[in-house]
């Protein structure tokens, strides 16, 4: 039968070659055998876990085939299957599935315990066995999801997962973000199936699940939400703030109540001083410890306020402060959505910085926590947006204006899956400081009742400031944008909104601008044909061009722009707008040069 099936899995399947000649500095030195080791949730932090990144046997078939005559190889997670590192690079499309399998050795003690199996993220519908029994499905591309899988275990260590991933791509509703089965222009290759950690955790019946806080300025205070899973009668949760080891504040409660622990003479999180308390979480009966885990706290306040021109601003820690960053897609030419190492996710983040930017805007992708705790660490700021998805709608960038066709007309199951994933993004996401604004809608894409969204937004965290339509398909409430911010888009040339129209009540940002592009030979994902929004043929145009754009940008922050965005942080694929290339191998304008240009921004 095998012969067949290998057969069978080539007519379904397609290779893009171009992934094979374009490696980032980490493609060959990723360990096949132990990819991403690191602990996936700084955030919670837990001493026993397992990874189960590394080899998994793969199949590809039909929808509503199941693999039971055999694999077709060898598929290296956490990365998609159309990645280069992934070791398949094969194409799945809409009217297949992908199969993983992998037998492993059990490392933790399940005795008196509850083992748990996590998933970083899948794209898009994952179904999970354990030792031939259904254990789950979940929906959602961008979200972690688990399952206590301890009841599911057999005698003895080994034990075997199978997973199912179904993935429409472009042709269902779902939120996929920029990709499409047929690449080309601002649209990227698809991603399908398991594309970060896969791990197990041991953890007690009653256990801290999760864990998020948020500043009260006001008081002095941070409050601290966490999640006790199975909690007991009589069970207190203890949180514990500490500074460099030395005790800070600590506070005791009832599971799964509020924790407002109270600072003297706190050390505030900025860009410049991204200060993080470190945190001890405790569950107690009585004196006895049930389960202890670690994580991080930031006392950093983000708000919408006026300056002492009359202007809206965003204020950090009480502090009026001009945000300027990078559009980042967060894409690799030999992982997709997937950095090829921990290294590497890194190292965005370190080079935007060193280039003078404090915020970055990610850009309808969600990445691992890791990403978000070397943010944290480093002292980005971040907006989030969400993935988008079940486009076709009509874009209007001019505020004010209305026509037909704005709001897609989503079905209800559309809706109802946008939603969903909103809400686990919100939640699993709002522990990290670095966030400070929310974007639920991007230049029309899918986007449908804005209002509603974005009063379901502010519900869900009413701690940050709010995007609610970058770019255009604005929804008003008298003169005033649904939300914090107006945010125009505008290529190549910097523009903001009329403050004298638009300011009274909102943050006036330029979404998107710029898009410099210049293709370098041996770093560009395919040959010719590549795109930007302005093309240049060397470093010293490119360089000149942008800093006119920066000088143009730089008058209008006094007028009230509170903030802008270049586009981008790399090239992707075809899009050669990127201040590096798509091999993360050469920086076009000296990270110097930016620095100084950029530190006038701020003053």
């Amino acid at each position: 039968m095998r012969p067949f099936f290998f057969f069978t899995l080539f007519l379904f399947s397609t290779v893009s070659l171009s992934q094979t000649t374009l490696k980032t500095p980490w493609t060959d030195l990723v360990n096949l055998e132990n990819p991403h080791p690191e602990y996936p949730e700084p955030q919670l932090q837990r001493q026993a876990w397992q990874s189960l990144n590394g080899s998994w046997d793969f199949a590809i078939l039909p929808k509503g085939s199941s693999p039971e005559t055999g694999f077709a190889g060898k598929i290296t997670v956490p990365f998609p299957v159309e990645s280069y590192l992934s070791g398949v690079q094969l194409t799945v499309g809409p009217e297949n599935e992908l199969w993983y399998e992998r037998r492993f050795d059990l490392q933790l003690s399940p005795k008196g315990k509850r083992i748990i199996l996590k998933f970083g993220a899948v794209d898009w519908e994952a179904e999970v066995w354990v030792n031939e029994k259904n254990v789950g499905k979940h929906q959602g591309g961008f979200d972690s999801f688990s399952f206590d899988i301890t009841d599911f275990l057999v005698k003895g260590k080994s034990q075997k997962i199978r997973v199912r991933v179904w993935d429409p791509s472009d042709a269902g509703p779902q939120p996929r973000g920029k990709q499409v089965k047929e690449p080309k222009g601002i649209w990227y290759t698809p991603v399908t199936g398991i594309w970060q950690s896969v791990y197990i955790l041991e953890v007690p019946s009653s256990h801290v699940s999760s864990i998020y806080s948020i500043t009260d300025w006001e008081n002095s205070a941070q409050i601290f939400y966490p999640e006790i899973t199975n909690p007991k009668q009589g069970q207190e949760v203890e949180v514990t703030l500490l500074d460099g080891g030395k005790l800070v504040s600590s506070l005791k409660a009832q599971a799964n109540k509020p924790l407002p622990v109270r600072l003297q003479n706190p050390k505030t999180w900025s860009p410049d001083s991204p200060f993080l308390y470190e945190v001890s979480i405790k569950v107690l009966e009585g004196k006895k410890i049930v389960d202890q885990v670690t994580s991080y706290a930031a006392y950093r306040d983000i708000r919408l306020g006026k300056d002492e021109n009359g202007h809206q601003r965003m204020f950090l820690n009480g502090k009026a402060l001009f945000q300027y960053g990078p559009l980042d897609q967060g894409w690799w030419p030999d992982g997709l959505y997937t950095a090829p190492t921990d290294e590497a996710l890194l190292f965005d983040i370190q080079k935007t910085k060193e280039m003078g930017f404090n915020m970055i805007r990610k850009h309808v992708k969600v990445e691992p926590a890791r990403w978000y705790y070397h943010a944290d660490r480093l002292g980005m700021l971040v907006w989030q947006d969400m993935p988008s998805g079940d486009m076709g709608n009509r874009w209007e960038i001019r505020p004010g204006v209305i026509r037909e066709g704005m709001n897609k007309k989503r079905t209800a199951e559309s809706e109802e899956i946008f939603k969903t994933e909103w809400k686990e993004i919100i939640n699993e996401f709002r522990f990290f400081p670095c966030i400070v604004a929310w974007v639920p809608f991007n230049e029309a894409w899918g986007q449908f009742k804005t209002t509603e969204i974005t009063e379901m937004t502010r519900e869900l965290d009413p701690s940050r400031l709010i995007n609610s339509a970058s770019g255009g398909n604005f929804e008003m409430e008298g003169t005033k944008v649904v939300g914090d911010i107006m945010d125009l888009h505008n290529y190549p040339d910097p523009v903001m909104p009329d403050p004298r129209i638009f300011g009274a009540e909102n943050i006036l940002v330029l979404g998107e601008y710029g898009g410099l592009g210049l293709p370098l030979e041996g770093h560009t994902w395919q040959i010719k044909d590549n795109w930007g929004y302005q093309s240049f043929t060397s470093k010293e145009e490119l360089k000149a061009r942008y800093m006119i754009l920066l000088e143009d940008m730089a008058e209008l922050i006094p007028k009230g722009l509170a903030a802008a965005i270049y586009t981008q942080t790399t090239d992707v694929e075809v899009e050669t707008n990127g201040l590096m290339t798509y091999d993360r191998k050469v920086i076009k304008i000296a990270l110097e040069e930016l620095r100084k240009a950029h530190e006038k921004l701020y003053k």
